[in-house]
């Protein structure tokens, strides 16, 4: 019999799947690190040199890194409410400590800004849309006006045959990126029945529910899709 999967809220404060995340995004999300780039790009478009960037979803701290190393003039709110991940962006972001403030908790809660850019990367869909309507809308209010909001993260057509062909071909690259067969099956069933995954035009309309301006798609593998949108 399989064991029940743990719901992600339990998953995420372990303090053994916190150490071990970093190595699992990239082999279940096509051109991991290179979102990670291309979300530093577009927030370098509108924000300073020395902009100050808040990072929703810090937790393990990998995008914070990224954008650190990259942009030596920025700094950051990491806002994460697991504490076992949070720990673990800590540790990560040890040589950029003077950059980095972290909250530990959720957006509503977050410092006010006003923040020069924020993203959210494989954040949003753990969240039902009401709630995700109502975080987007808490992130967006702390931008400045103009400034950018960067949402990458599981979304793709929910009609039920679609649906479960994006789920196989996402269980079938985890297998080609490396993870073993039964593991990226855990994988799809989770994707399939632990995650809110909305389809993408609904994703883009609640973006510009929460007064961002300019939405665009520019980034879109198999069951991920990643947006840009500006502070009205």
């Amino acid at each position: 019999m399989t064991e029940p999967l743990k719901p992600f809220s339990e998953l995420f404060e372990d303090p053994d799947h916190a150490a071990g995340y970093a190595e699992g995004p990239a082999r279940f999300m096509p051109g991991f690190r290179a979102v990670q780039r291309m979300a530093g790009v577009l927030i370098r478009e509108a924000a300073p040199s020395d902009g100050h960037i808040m990072v929703h979803g810090a937790g393990g701290g990998l995008e914070l890194e990224a954008f650190a190393v990259e942009n030596p003039g920025w700094s950051f709110t990491g806002v994460e409410p697991a504490a076992a991940m949070l720990e673990e962006a800590r540790k990560r972001l040890t040589p950029f400590s003077g950059r980095v403030a972290f909250h530990h908790g959720y957006a509503d809660t977050a410092p006010a800004g006003p923040y020069d850019g924020a993203t959210s990367l494989l954040t949003l869909h753990f969240l039902k849309a009401e709630p995700r309507r109502e975080t987007v809308a808490d992130i967006v209010r702390r931008l400045r006006p103009g400034a950018p909001f960067v949402a990458a993260h599981a979304s793709f057509p929910q009609a039920p045959a679609p649906r479960g062909q994006w789920l196989a071909r996402h269980r079938e690259f985890a297998i080609a990126s490396g993870i073993a067969p039964e593991t990226a099956e855990i994988g799809r069933q989770a994707l399939a029945e632990r995650i809110d995954v909305l389809d993408p035009e609904t994703d883009a309309q609640i973006l510009r529910g929460a007064g961002l301006r300019d939405v665009t798609l520019f980034y879109s593998a198999f069951t991920w899709r990643g947006w840009v949108g500006y502070k009205a």
